[in-house]
């Protein structure tokens, strides 16, 4: 594992972007750093092309007419660009920690590992950013999995077939052969606001060999403040139950097209897509909507799904 490629979307970054960058490059497998401005308004653009004069491992690009085009399309263009055999991600404002490839080194020598991925904290460095972390997030713990996967019991874990496992991993902590990326279609949906680094997490972990590494104590760190894109659409209210309804839509139609996927799985995803699309709504329409729904899809009236969707009322 001597060579990777590290994609890192900016945009308003300037106050956070050097310690980002200082923070890969202390690794000597980083063999190249794409930064991907995202039409930042600014002097992000400015310090990555400064950053890039400085260090030979940095590459900048920008989108045409350097549009903003969102943090999934700025990832995508740093994967196509990648020409290292392992990529990994980090946003502009997060960081590295020393261990990040401690596991990954030992792990990678394993040819039938296709990604790693390990446990990530929250630092907080204004008290608005922390308090919109907590209220969306509800605590200050590291964001991992609870136990030790590989393969296809990742998966299951992620989808809560199996149960504890913890439903979800952050990008800043994985770690993937670019091979497992070949595939044009194996990008992030550029359809989504909220949700489409756990849409691209799932899906590579049924398509694709992953494996924990370290899980216990963090590998990088995630910066909360008040700028935070991923704190800015709030719990319940309408728009993140809509989000959510494109997600777990998307998750659903994906997962029909798979012939080996578990009927119960794919059961989960379409109760979970209209639920969320129930929650959306509110009044009257939520009601209407349900009866319309529930002749072909009788498991609404398990309690779950129709307590979620019946109670949930979006708030603006």
């Amino acid at each position: 594992m001597t060579n990777i490629s590290v994609i890192i979307p900016v945009y308003n970054a300037e106050k956070y972007i050097e310690k980002a960058v200082a923070s890969v490059l202390q690794f000597q497998e980083v063999q190249e750093v794409l930064l991907i401005d995202d039409g930042s308004k600014d002097r992000s653009l400015e310090i990555c092309t400064s950053l890039a004069q400085k260090h030979p491992q940095i590459k900048v690009f920008t989108h045409p007419d350097n549009q903003n085009r969102g943090v999934s399309a700025s990832r995508n263009l740093g994967i196509d660009n990648a020409t290292k055999e392992f990529i990994t991600f980090l946003d502009a404002d997060d960081y590295w920690l020393p261990n990040r490839f401690d596991a990954e080194r030992e792990i990678f020598k394993d040819q039938k590992i296709d990604g790693v991925f390990g446990a990530i904290s929250t630092e907080f460095v204004s008290e608005r950013g922390k308090a919109e972390y907590l209220s969306k997030f509800g605590n200050q713990g590291l964001t991992t999995v609870n136990y030790h996967a590989e393969g296809r019991k990742v998966y299951y874990g992620l989808v809560e077939k199996n149960k504890n496992f913890g439903t979800f991993f952050s990008m800043i902590g994985l770690t993937v052969r670019k091979t497992a990326l070949e595939n044009p279609k194996r990008r992030l949906s550029e359809n989504m606001a909220i949700g489409e680094d756990k849409d691209f997490t799932i899906k590579l972990a049924y398509e694709k060999n992953l494996k924990t590494g370290i899980i216990d104590q963090p590998i990088a760190v995630r910066t909360a403040h008040e700028n935070n894109s991923i704190t800015k659409i709030k719990n319940h209210t309408s728009v993140f139950f809509q989000h959510n309804t494109v997600l777990y839509q998307a998750l659903y139609h994906w997962s029909k097209t798979k012939k080996e996927m578990p009927p119960d799985i794919v059961e989960v995803f379409r109760y979970k897509y209209l639920s969320f699309k129930l929650a959306a709504n509110s009044g009257l329409k939520k009601y209407l909507l349900f009866l319309q729904l529930l002749p072909f899809n009788p498991k609404l009236l398990k309690t779950r799904y129709r307590y979620f969707a019946l109670k949930n009322n979006p708030k603006e």
